[in-house]
């Protein structure tokens, strides 16, 4: 693999300026396995250089020439497949089933999808019929700053390169410090298949370092970046003095609505869900809504599953959960437990400390509250660990209220065999997203929230190239 110290600016490996260095910490047995540089000014200055650069000749190419470069892209990400996915194993705790599957998979998709929508999309069209001199234009908005994170690295890395590629635009990705090799290991392969120099650049860092210098920055016109509401919301507010674009897909406390018509297996389904990734998911259904008259069978149903779901080692093959990445995020989500114990919710399943067996790695119980009320701590705050929380309701109004409360509003998840009473509910509850019965979206479906889950961007297919358009009205063409 490529030098973990270096930096890919100008279609180059290339040294940094900075000095400062950050240790890469395997979750599995908390031992440092790689150093990598943060980057200082100098170099968030050196790649967007290189980006604003190579713009115009880039958005001028045909769509035919990036579709042949995303294709060849794509023979070369399936072709380094396991090394990809033992990349992100080691680097942020995924078990390496779930990461050559989902993880690796997840970069794989988008990356197809993307292709998909540029083959059909129209960059150029009329006004309308009752104004056919009138010309609307899609074009590149420029150089975008992509800014992701750790949980789900290739899923998010991809959803923002490829369609950004796509579009015509230039970039620099700052992946995230904690999982950052899986984002050069695209990079080397990037550079393998042939982009011109400066379209992508990598450049390693932190949030207040690259991300805030990325953000700021006068030559940089769209940020687009996944994580954490807090810092979403710093960014908008580094950005703004520059109005620049400003993409955001944040955080979510999804509700999982239970009706008592609901499948036998929703209540199984709902909560290996949200155990799922060791619940480092934004659209995890965290808050299980169960009707009142089928709530004692859910709990238990939910302590059977949680007790069946077997933690391991990242490396080791098997369905079971890996670490959370980090000791920072095992403190949080072990202090988010207690908090739950001392505000009263019923500790039904899991609690505090690693399981039995682990004395080290960031690994935690699967946990299951019940009787979990609103103004709870752990009823608002997104917890990111193999938590769930249980609550009943008595009537669908009720039901869509308790899922409305929240200041998030990325997924909400409905369980009934009443397909009016799915839609009806579905247009109340306040979410960019709902998945009825378990059904997936499928390829192309828009990705994002509502309120302080993001501002309106949606990621994948047709909507993930608008995302990196800019409209241009044009008369008597």
């Amino acid at each position: 693999m490529m030098d973990a110290n270096k930096f890919y600016i100008n279609g180059k490996w290339v040294t940094p300026e900075g000095t400062q260095h950050l240790e890469v910490i395997n979750p599995s047995d908390e031992k440092g396995f790689a150093t990598i540089t943060l980057g200082s000014q100098a170099d968030t200055d050196n790649a967007v250089a290189a980006a604003k650069q190579a713009f115009p000749t880039w958005s001028a190419t045909t769509k035919e020439q990036r579709i042949e470069l995303l294709e060849r892209l794509f023979e070369t990400y399936k072709a380094r497949a396991e090394e990809m996915a033992q990349t992100i194993s080691q680097e942020m705790g995924a078990p390496i089933d779930l990461a050559r599957s989902a993880q690796v998979g997840a970069g794989a998709a988008h990356l197809k999808n993307t292709i998909r929508a540029l083959k059909s999309f129209n960059f150029e069209h009329p006004l309308g019929e009752h104004a056919p001199d009138n010309i609307i234009l899609h074009e590149p908005v420029g150089v975008c700053a992509l800014i992701t994170p750790w949980n789900w690295p290739m899923n998010q890395v991809m959803l923002k390169v490829a369609p950004a590629l796509a579009a015509g635009c230039t970039m620099v990705l700052k992946p995230s410090e904690v999982s950052p090799f899986s984002a050069m290991l695209l990079a080397d392969m990037i550079d393998s298949t042939g982009f011109p120099p400066g379209v992508f650049n990598l450049v390693n860092g932190d949030g207040a370092g690259v991300g805030s210098q990325l953000s700021e920055h006068p030559d940089v016109n769209l940020v687009s970046f996944t994580g954490s509401t807090r810092a979403g919301k710093a960014i908008t507010i580094a950005a703004a003095n520059t109005v620049k674009r400003v993409g955001l897909e944040l955080g979510g406390k999804g509700a999982n609505i239970i009706f008592a018509d609901a499948d036998e297996k929703a209540v199984t389904r709902g909560v290996r869900h949200c155990f799922a990734n060791s619940g480092q998911s934004c659209n995890a259904p965290t808050r299980m809504l169960v009707e009142k008259s089928v709530y004692n069978q859910a709990v238990e149903t939910a302590v059977m599953i949680a007790s069946k779901t077997d933690v391991g080692l990242a490396g080791t093959e098997g369905r079971h959960i890996g670490p959370v990445v980090s000791e920072q995020q095992f403190q949080k989500v072990q202090g988010l437990i207690k908090k739950g114990i001392e505000e009263g919710a019923r500790l039904a399943a899991g609690g505090e400390g690693r399981p039995e067996g682990f004395e080290k790695g960031y690994f935690v119980k699967p946990t299951v509250f019940a009787d979990v009320t609103p103004g709870m701590t752990i009823w608002s705050e997104e917890i990111f660990g193999p938590v769930l929380s249980i609550t009943p309701f008595e009537t669908e109004e009720e039901a869509i209220e308790l899922a409305n409360d929240t200041v998030y509003g990325l997924t909400n998840y409905i369980q009934t065999s009443d397909k009016e009473k799915a839609r009806r509910v579905a247009r109340q509850v306040r979410s960019g997203m709902v998945e009825i019965n378990g059904k997936p979206g499928s390829a192309g479906f828009p990705f994002g929230g509502m309120k302080q889950s993001g501002n309106g961007s949606r990621e994948g297919g047709a909507w993930g190239l608008e995302e990196f358009l800019e409209i241009k009205s044009v008369t008597d063409w």
